[in-house]
């Protein structure tokens, strides 16, 4: 009866997983260090030359080689197999094919090899010197999967095939990519090394300077090539090799002529154009492939106003024309998964090649040993041979005779065996003074082979002799060109024009930006014309002017903040509508903007620590000490302002002791504002490292909303407007600086109904423009708002009628320009000067003719230094 062993199913299920994970590992994903194969393609190439299909003879069908591969060797599917023996074919994946094809072998589009019915291949002529000497006893063989036949554990490998071919592969939890690397420059390295083994790394790494791969391409920058050749891991940034070519007059295309490797093209392609529909690129006109038998050619055809260095950036930055090969060299050394530096690869191999040869040298020197013991029986019988005639002759038998001449003669079994089956034709003179030169010739040949083992610096210098003369039959020249100068870390704006644009935001979510000179100066109380084509629903709820280098700051409901680079914004026609922002911010799906700032810089810590440093934790521990603290927070009692009348209010003013003194700073704070009146400031270099995710920017209560954003240097003073026409001025020194999630302090009082609509930093002499929703608004001088203390309800700014409210302010000076837009998309652009100054209670002018249906929603301010001149257009419909 059988035993009965008992297991749990965890021991069994742990027990054949590693079991499973080893033998993938070891017999099917990894290579081997001193041959860069897998078992597969070692296997696919000895069966090949095992059945003589050699590069001298005709190439043979696929499918029989792989049936050949699979009966004898290798007990996987046939799809497997096949396709490793294609990919040993294609010219555009091994930098030197080890199989000469014939047939569809797939193509650089991904195209799959047509069946292997219809293939035909054969060993290449460089895969020759993988099976060199394997006859030999350079190798050590082991029984197959079915103990029918005998296969090697590892090719004698005359190249360094591991580094020059490269590999790829994913095993079990673990993975290897090795780049291909030119012939001449690692058999260069394994001489140096041979020629000193002290060689130091800085040496080394001036051989082999980056890998070289099939494709050719542009390899930019060796940072993460060093660190890859001297940890095992690091990264290669590849990059197509593109030229800017004019198609026609002021036409120009952008033409790709290598790809980086293992790009798809055909991916390449479709990726461009799903990037250039999406507004993601911009500029090109057409994307075409004019690939022929002549090379490789991507054309991606330009718009007449597109600039061409920007739109090729683009590409860099958004699609496989630039990408990166993740090093990882990873193989097996004595069965065992190791990463290996460049260095430790080269050794393994040249150890290697080593065993080889001295195993060659002694199977070599035993062969001429037993061959010069039988030349020496032979002519040791020629010059008694009528002895030996004699003793044959009278021998009864072979056996017989065998025995007698061993006796008589003195020869050994082998020499007397040799005897017998000597022709009489070696008895002639000319044979014999053959056998006299051949045995001299043995006799130098044994020498020589001693010679070599004597020491292991001659088998060595077999090693590299070997190396040369294969660098010399087989080596070209570097396909992959490898950039250093002027390459760095890629900055698309370092090739974009700082220029003056308006960016406009719709409520829905459309983002644009256009030339300030899209909108003409005109006249004030003039109609405007169209700055953007709206949704009927939708309306432009931000507009404000910036330049291409500037950042962009997004604040959302959720009080996040988020970061764009304005040129990363696609510029549109005046009508067009833009792009909608959620495909350039990933805002969550119920969030949406309340607010935008253009920000130059956000400058350092004073610590010198970066803002790179700030981590998800961090921003946890510091939302949790926000709400302890607020348990623990004693309310900052509010300044109670009269609500009788405005003078009552202006009681609030701020001793004479108030004014801030100015201070010579570096220091830039990000103040923020809220519907409800809170004040928040907090130095701006807290938001220099915004995730693509988003940043939490401050901590909303419950019900209330952002409403404004702006950078100060933390002086002077502050000014909130509220919807009902209220304004507060207060000294921008009484608002402290708090971290980024706390919620603020007290700004402004609100009476019901009533929120903050607008907020201004401002100092002694400024004038403020304010608009309303119906198109009024005026200018009014800093001097008619008293400073008072944080905190109050205000005064009067601007007298409204019962259907207006006030929807925009902000500090002009008489140089300045300033541009109106509605709900509608109606944009108007006026010079300061159009505009009076009236006191606090007057109404003011019109700006804009609004019609019943629209309502002026948003309004920037185009600064005298940053605005161009222009000529006064008259108003247009």
């Amino acid at each position: 009866m059988d035993k009965i062993i008992p297991i749990t199913i965890e021991d069994e299920m742990r027990q054949a997983y590693l079991d499973y994970a080893m033998s993938v590992i070891v017999s099917r994903a990894l290579p081997d260090v001193r041959d860069g194969l897998k078992p597969v393609h070692r296997r696919i190439l000895f069966s090949m030359h095992d059945t003589g299909v050699s590069p001298d003879k005709p190439t043979r069908k696929c499918a029989k080689i792989v049936g050949d591969v699979i009966g004898r060797f290798h007990p996987h599917g046939d799809v497997s197999v096949y396709d490793a023996l294609v990919r040993m074919a294609q010219t555009f994946s091994l930098r030197y094919p080890l199989i000469t094809s014939q047939g569809n072998f797939g193509s650089v589009d991904g195209d799959p090899p047509a069946a292997m019915r219809y293939t035909e291949s054969k060993l290449a002529r460089i895969a020759t010197e993988l099976l060199a000497d394997i006859e030999k006893d350079t190798i050590t063989w082991r029984p197959t999967y079915d103990n029918s036949e005998t296969e090697p554990e590892v090719l004698p490998a005359g190249i360094p095939n591991l580094l020059v071919n490269g590999s790829s592969g994913i095993a079990v939890g673990m993975a290897t990519n090795i780049p291909p690397h030119n012939l001449n420059e690692i058999v260069d390295a394994c001489v140096a090394l041979i020629d000193n083994p002290e060689l130091p790394v800085e040496s080394l790494l001036g051989i082999v300077r980056a890998p070289d791969f099939p494709t050719a391409g542009l390899i930019m920058g060796l940072d993460g090539v060093r660190q890859a050749y001297l940890t095992g891991r690091g990264s290669v940034t590849m990059r197509a090799r593109t030229t800017i070519e004019e198609i026609r007059k002021d036409r120009y295309a952008v033409v790709a002529t290598e790809l980086p490797y293992q790009v798809n093209k055909a991916r390449l392609i479709e990726k461009i154009a799903e990037l250039v529909k999406e507004k993601r690129i911009t500029g090109v006109s057409d994307v075409r492939d004019e690939s022929d038998k002549q090379g490789l050619r991507v054309v991606v055809e330009l718009q007449a106003s597109a600039r061409p260095q920007v739109v090729l950036n683009q590409l860099f930055k958004h699609t496989d024309l630039q990408s990166n090969f993740g090093v990882n060299m990873l193989a097996l050394v004595d069965n065992q998964p190791r990463t290996l530096s460049l260095r430790e690869c080269l050794d393994h191999y040249l150890h290697h090649r080593r065993d080889v040869i001295e195993r060659r040298t002694r199977f070599l020197l035993k062969k001429a040993e037993d061959r010069a013991h039988i030349v020496e029986g032979q002519l040791k019988a020629l010059d008694r041979l009528d002895e030996v005639i004699a003793t044959i002759r009278a021998a009864a038998n072979a056996d017989e005779a065998r025995a007698n001449l061993m006796e008589r003669i003195g020869l050994t079994e082998p020499q007397a065996t040799s005897i017998l089956d000597m022709r009489l034709q070696k008895l002639t003179g000319m044979e014999r003074q053959k056998l006299l030169d051949e045995f001299e010739d043995l006799k130098r040949e044994i020498a020589r082979l001693l010679d070599i083992l004597s020491s292991e610096a001659n088998i060595y210098a077999v090693v590299r002799e070997g190396l040369l003369e294969v660098k010399k039959k087989y080596g070209d020249e570097r396909r992959t060109e490898i950039i250093t100068e002027g390459f760095g870390t890629f900055v698309l704006e370092d090739l974009i024009p700082e220029t003056d644009v308006v960016v406009t935001v719709s409520k829905a979510g459309y983002i644009k930006r256009l030339p300030t000179s899209t909108y003409k100066s005109q006249h004030r109380g003039g109609k405007g014309v169209m700055g953007v084509a709206l949704r009927e629903e939708d309306f432009l709820e931000h507009v404000f002017v910036t330049t291409t280098h500037n950042h962009l700051l997004f604040f959302t409901n959720h009080a996040r903040v988020y970061r764009l680079k304005v040129y990363e914004i696609a510029e549109a026609g005046r009508q067009a509508k833009g792009t909608a922002i959620v495909n350039l911010l990933n805002l969550n799906p119920d969030e949406h903007i309340t607010a935008v700032i253009p920000v130059r810089d956000f400058g350092v810590r004073p610590d010198g620590v970066s803002d790179e440093e700030e981590t998800e934790e961090a921003e946890d521990i510091a939302e949790q000490v926000e709400d302890i603290a607020e348990q623990v927070e004693v309310e900052e009692p509010e300044v109670e302002a009269a609500e009788a009348t405005e003078e009552e209010a202006e009681t609030e003013e701020a001793p004479p002791t108030a004014e801030p003194e100015e201070i010579d700073t570096e220091e830039r704070f990000l103040v923020l504002v809220t519907a409800r009146g809170l004040v928040k400031k907090t130095p701006l270099y807290e938001y220099g490292n915004i995730r693509t995710s988003g940043l939490n920017a401050l901590k909303l209560r419950e019900g209330d909303t952002l409403v404004g954003a702006q950078v100060s240097k933390g002086t002077g003073d502050m000014m909130l407007l509220s919807r009902n026409g209220m304004a507060v001025r207060f000294p921008e020194k009484n608002v402290p600086a708090k971290g980024r999630v706390t919620q603020g302090v007290k700004g402004m009082k609100l009476r019901e109904e009533d929120h903050v609509v607008a907020f201004e930093h401002v100092t002694q002499g400024d004038t403020v423009q304010i608009v309303t929703i119906r198109g009024y608004g005026k200018r009014i001088g800093l001097a008619e708002f008293r400073r008072t203390r944080r905190g109050g309800y205000g005064v009067k700014a601007i007298g409204l009628k019962p259907d207006d409210q006030v929807v925009a302010a902000g500090v002009i000076k008489d140089t300045d320009q300033v541009i109106f837009s509605t709900s509608k998309g109606v944009m108007i652009r006026l010079n300061a000067t159009e505009i009076s100054e009236y006191g606090r209670s007057a109404r003011g002018v019109t700006l804009i003719r609004v019609e019943e249906d629209d309502a002026v929603t948003a309004m920037a301010i185009l600064q005298a230094e940053d605005a161009e001149p222009v000529e006064e257009d008259e108003p247009l419909a």
